[in-house]
């Protein structure tokens, strides 16, 4: 008999590794592709003949990309070469004041310490040993777990589980958990952002959100060309394994016959049929019926609020820092005295941000350049997730352009996106290329503390049909829609009735817990 046929429809990185998985068991997997490259959201942008990564920056959770690539017999220093940052991210105030948050703990204990004052970094150092209490508990029930209910999530959890939960009071946002940790309310601010890695405020995004803190301590990694080369690796190694890709190919409909998936339909009027087929967009996509009527029903039929979009530039220019003598490194957050304000406008008002948070990705960093010399930088507002509207006017981004860059020269980095140095991009234009999403970047918002048990799962009610990608469980982010991609390659081979189902999930780290 011949190997079931799966179209995986979409490259991002969750339908990257569903490919390299399921290629590797020896299945047929074509993968198709609206844009001429992989990556999805992780992408780069060319300005004056230099590629700037111009989506996700951050890479973290390398024990996922450990994990898949050593379970289909590579490595991922055979395949990538990535280096370990020692500054996570360098962070500064309209008071002229900056904190570096290092990789070791006891290096920013000590910071914190001279910045702020001693009890401030004991406070620190309590906050770390939660995040490490929270991530260890939440890693198994949560993060590597199928789609979990309210029921089998306690169950999971145990008595002790359920006891570090109580203590952190999962009901607080992450904003007024914070408040319990830190007196500095710098500090509070500077984990509050962790919210926005999901797409959410601070302000009604549940407490359990602080495990991202620890995620990052326990590492953030450069990629050598980019992030954009994590997504050319994958398709390499699926490619390698016997999975076609398609670029430039778009899904127009997915077809069913007899109550399940029988495959899907090109633009292009070319029919490709299919035993499975995996959906690596954004369930929006599904829910407004933008793949058809009939796979509509694969999602459940209430719109979730969305998560953040994004005002971005691509920008290759010198910087030029003013008479403070700011340097940067290669993340760099530039906060505004207040901070409640820009998550009113974007949620509330549905506006762009009037007093913005500014992240820039000085991506030739932490090297050293020499003056004037022109290097790579993203830059990035939180906007509304409202690109399918009017609400953001060209006006309004032009305003809202001229705060940002205002802002960073009033803390001491000059930078002038022009016509010729820098791309902007907006949630307009973030609308057209994930269709149905509004320029939504992380899926819905995690609001609330039963927001985790919201999101689509792996599998659908139609059957034949899965789901990976950001806008699924486990969630937004590079290593999460890495791991949506494995649970969909798991639920996959296990419709399938495979006996290889329990040699892929052992391999790959699969249902197993801390």
């Amino acid at each position: 008999m011949s190997e079931p046929q799966v179209v995986i429809v979409g490259a991002g990185i969750g339908g990257l590794c569903s490919a390299v998985l399921l290629a590797h068991q020896g299945l047929d997997v074509t993968v198709v592709e609206t844009s001429g490259a992989p990556g999805g959201k992780v992408h780069s942008r060319e300005v004056n003949g230099v590629h700037i990564d111009s989506g996700p920056t951050v890479f973290t959770m390398r024990w996922v990309f450990d994990a898949l690539l050593q379970a289909v017999g590579t490595s991922l220093e055979s395949e990538l070469r990535i280096t370990p940052l020692k500054v996570l991210a360098r962070h500064f105030w309209p008071d002229g004041s900056q904190l570096d948050l290092s990789a070791n703990a006891q290096e920013s204990e000590t910071a914190i310490a001279a910045w702020s004052s001693g009890d401030e970094a004991r406070r620190f150092r309590d906050f770390c040993k939660t995040t490490r209490q929270l991530y260890a508990t939440l890693e198994g029930p949560m993060i590597r777990a199928q789609r979990p209910s309210m029921s089998g999530f306690m169950g999971d959890l145990g008595l002790r589980g359920l006891g570090v939960l109580a203590q952190l009071g999962p009901m607080r946002s992450l904003w007024q958990q914070l408040g319990h940790q830190f007196s500095d309310p710098r500090l509070r601010q500077l984990f509050a952002r962790y919210a926005t890695y999901c797409g959410s405020s601070p302000w009604q995004s549940p407490a359990t959100l602080m495990l991202i803190a620890q995620v990052e301590m326990d590492g953030v990694w450069t990629v050598e060309d980019g992030m954009v080369g994590l997504a050319n690796a994958l398709a390499r190694v699926a490619r390698r394994h016997g999975a076609v890709f398609r670029y430039r190919s778009t899904c127009q409909r997915i077809e069913q016959r007899q109550g399940r998936v029988s495959g899907v339909h090109l633009q292009s009027g070319e029919f490709l049929p299919a035993d499975r087929v995996i959906f690596n967009g954004d369930a929006a996509a599904l829910r407004t019926g933008l793949l058809g009527a009939e796979a509509r029903s694969a999602v459940p039929t209430s719109a979730p609020p969305r998560s953040l979009s994004a005002l971005t530039w691509s920008l290759h220019t010198p910087t030029h820092t003013g008479g403070d003598g700011i340097a940067l490194d290669r993340h760099n957050v530039f906060f505004q005295n207040t901070y409640a304000s820009e998550f009113e406008d974007i949620f509330e008002h549905q506006r762009l941000p009037q007093s913005p948070t500014v992240y820039v990705c000085a991506q030739d960093r932490p090297a050293q350049l020499l003056a004037g010399q022109a290097e790579r930088i993203f830059c990035l507002v939180n906007a509304p997730a409202c690109g399918d509207g009017n609400a953001i006017t060209e006006e309004a981004i032009e305003q809202c352009q001229e705060r940002s860059f205002q802002h960073l020269s009033q803390l001491g980095l000059s930078l002038q996106p022009t016509s010729a140095n820098s791309l902007r991009t907006s949630p307009q234009d973030f609308h057209q290329r994930f269709p149905a999403s509004g320029g939504a970047l992380y899926g819905q918002a995690t609001h609330g503390w039963t927001s985790i048990f919201s999101r689509p799962g792996s599998t659908t009610a139609l059957p034949g049909l899965y789901l990976a990608g950001g806008s699924v469980h486990p969630g937004p982010g590079v290593p999460m829609a890495a791991l949506s991609g494995q649970r969909a390659a798991e639920a996959l081979m296990a419709g399938l009735g495979s006996t290889k189902t329990s040699r892929m999930g052992a391999t790959f780290g699969g249902m197993s817990t801390p």
